[in-house]
């Protein structure tokens, strides 16, 4: 069975959401995968800041995963942009592109955060071409963690005031970005998160049947899941489900 989460936004503020993050990996069983579709994190300081940031917990759930013959493939976020290759070989987790097709039998499927489908949010689009910049990555891992720790909050504070001037569907993914990127990569199902907004969407390309944009929501209240094989994916949110035969 292949397992897909996003948005978990993990923090040690928060030990309950660690909890149901703990609770749901011992659902999975030896010889599942499990993708996770950026922002498990809250924020992300670089490989060598987990002790720091008080995500030991989460590294060591992420290796008895390995340990127990679960593979986990990780996509970074606009959260956990700065995740490298350090913190993937002590966790046993394979690091994914921005933009990663599953293959499913004979249905490729298309992975993706989806931040950089909200080509609305201009402001945050600028953001995330600097930050994915290796010249500015390597500027800020080498400053110490105290100041990487303070810029990165200062981000947050920004961002989370920012939202509250923005339209609603100015922060969602626009259907143009949706359109281009399935047609360049030739695929039918789309699987992303980022936009807390859990749904499958049912639509039409030109040239093509109808296509799928299944979306992954936040653990903010209860587990946000996918459950994949290849005859169904049932998307899980709050309890609730939806299935879509593939």
């Amino acid at each position: 069975m292949i397992h897909l989460i996003s948005d978990l936004h993990l923090t040690p503020a928060d030990n309950a959401l660690l909890v149901r993050f703990r609770a749901y990996l011992k659902r999975l069983n030896p010889g599942d995968s499990l993708f996770i579709l950026g922002d498990l994190f809250e924020y992300w300081l670089g490989d060598d800041a987990c002790e720091y940031l008080e995500q030991n917990q989460v590294e060591q759930a992420l290796t008895e995963l390995a340990d127990q013959g679960i593979s986990t493939s990780f996509m970074r976020g606009n959260r956990d942009f700065l995740i490298g290759k350090d913190f993937a070989e002590r966790c046993g987790i394979t690091l994914l592109d921005d933009e990663h097709l599953l293959q499913l039998g004979d249905q490729p499927i298309l992975l993706m955060h989806g931040d950089s489908l909200c080509t609305d949010d201009r402001s945050h689009q600028v953001f995330r071409k600097m930050v994915r910049d290796r010249v500015w990555q390597e500027d800020f891992l080498s400053r110490p963690l105290s100041i990487r720790d303070e810029m990165a909050k200062a981000v947050r504070y920004r961002s989370e005031s920012g939202k509250t001037l923005k339209a609603s569907a100015i922060m969602d993914v626009t259907q143009t970005a949706v359109d281009e990127v399935m047609r360049l990569h030739g695929v039918e199902l789309l699987i992303h998160g980022h936009t807390h907004r859990p749904a499958v969407h049912q639509f039409s390309l030109p040239g093509s049947a109808s296509v799928h944009r299944v979306v992954l929501g936040d653990w903010g209240q209860a587990p946000s899941f996918i459950q994949l094989d290849q005859h169904a994916l049932e998307l899980v949110h709050a309890g609730i489900s939806d299935r879509l035969v593939i």
